[in-house]
């Protein structure tokens, strides 16, 4: 294989990524020789080689691996004729699972109404008296601070008593 891959290959026959390939897929074959760039999982029947400029980044499951001197590998290996029949085996088709119906969900309740607060009488408005200025003598007016008043009281508001 050569330039640019990404997917599943399986053959029943052998494998060779050229050097300048990059792979991005599941391999499955006899032997499988790797001098480009894998990204993976890899199952060889026979052996996998990685060669010198080659790179594997996955799990491999190999009756046979050889690695190279500057070769590059990551991943888990698995090892051995019972590894690759193990990888290679039909999976069981799972049995479908028996589901019960649930009981249909019961509705929600009405919202609750909410209540509002109790309206909140407002304050009587404070009024301040502005200063008093008081003419001097000598010609020069002076302001002079305006006298506390005392506050004015606010009867309760509903049934008054008649005096």
């Amino acid at each position: 294989m050569g330039g640019i891959l990404e997917g599943e290959v399986e053959v029943t026959g052998d494998i060779e990524i050229d050097d300048m390939a990059k792979v991005k897929a599941s391999l499955a074959g006899g032997d499988v020789s790797v001098n480009g760039h894998l990204t993976g999982p890899v199952v060889a029947r026979k052996r996998l080689i990685v060669g010198r400029s080659g790179s594997v980044t996955g799990d491999v499951r190999v009756a046979r691996l050889a690695i190279q001197d500057g070769a590059s590998f990551s991943g888990k290996v698995t090892m051995g004729a019972g590894a690759v029949d193990a990888a290679l085996r039909p999976a069981k088709p799972a049995e479908p699972a028996v589901v019960e119906a649930l009981a249909p969900a019961p509705e929600p309740a009405p919202p609750v109404a909410v209540q509002k607060p109790a309206p909140v009488e407002k304050p009587a408005p404070i009024v301040v008296a502005p200063p008093v200025v008081v003419a001097r003598t000598d010609g020069k007016a002076k302001s002079m601070p305006p006298k506390p008043m005392p506050p004015k009281a606010i009867p309760p508001k509903g049934k008054q008593k008649k005096r």
